[in-house]
């Protein structure tokens, strides 16, 4: 028996003018899965994650969340999923725990002191919760950002270019959350622009590009698509991320 998608796109058009974004989209995502949507600037990415917010409606074309039809069944959808933007929507002037406690707070939840402390617990944010979030480094931003957008437990979870302007370290802090988020069953539906951001952490790729998605499938099946490589013995070096994460730690090791 085949299990529903817990994302469905079928498509899915839009226009602005005589700019066509979006031209026939098509993709499903598999419930508790990290699916990449893959494409450079202005490939229409983040089109695709307001018409499934219910923020953008489509010209043409179906979308569901979690069982419910953006179109028909706004409500429930936004019921089904927390957005997490290209950049993090917190409040600098509070601290990071009183950030998920006001959250916890207006969305009327019982004992938000203790789901803030869970939180700050899984994201690794306990030592910084009572300072002023205008403190934290541009990784601890996003991750309080990301732990902010899971109260309520949504079962999905829309990350749009999450790790925008974030340096090799932040970008790997991330990462490691976004991992975590779909070993506990969160769905992640993520785009980027980075294509090692999509290597490393998707299940299933999509390529959208010039409003299409243009190739889809596990990183496996993609790289199928292209002719055998020639065998050949090339001496492996390490990457600049490698040496930069390498050296820090070992500052990190001789300042403690």
């Amino acid at each position: 028996m085949e299990i529903e998608p817990i994302i469905h796109v079928q498509g899915l058009e839009k226009s602005y003018g005589e700019l066509d974004v979006l031209r026939g989209v098509d993709f499903d995502v598999a419930r508790g899965s990290i699916f990449a949507l893959l494409g450079s600037n202005g490939a229409g990415k983040t089109t695709v994650v307001r018409i499934l917010a219910t923020l953008l409606k489509a010209d043409a074309g179906t979308a569901g969340v979690n069982g419910f039809d953006v179109a028909t069944e706004p409500a429930k959808v936004r019921e089904s999923f927390s957005l997490t933007g290209q950049f993090a929507a917190v409040d600098e002037i509070l601290t990071g725990r009183e950030n998920l406690v006001l959250v916890a707070r207006l969305r009327h939840l019982d004992d938000p002191g203790a789901l803030a402390d869970d939180l700050l617990d899984r994201f690794g944010l306990t030592e910084a919760a009572a300072r002023k979030v205008s403190t934290y480094s541009g990784g601890m931003r996003r991750r309080l950002d990301i732990a902010m957008s899971l109260i309520g437990d949504p079962p999905v979870i829309f990350l749009d270019e999450p790790t925008t302007g974030l340096d090799p370290e932040g970008r790997l802090e991330v990462w490691q959350t976004v991992e975590q988020l779909a070993g506990r069953g969160t769905t992640v539906l993520l785009t980027t622009q980075y294509l090692d951001e999509a290597e490393r952490l998707a299940d299933r790729i999509a390529i959208l590009h010039q409003g299409r998605i243009i190739a889809n499938g596990t990183l496996d099946e993609l790289k199928k698509l292209l002719p055998p490589a020639k065998a050949e013995y090339v001496e492996k070096q390490p990457t600049l991320e490698e040496i930069f994460l390498a050296i820090i730690g070992t500052n990190h090791e001789e300042q403690a």
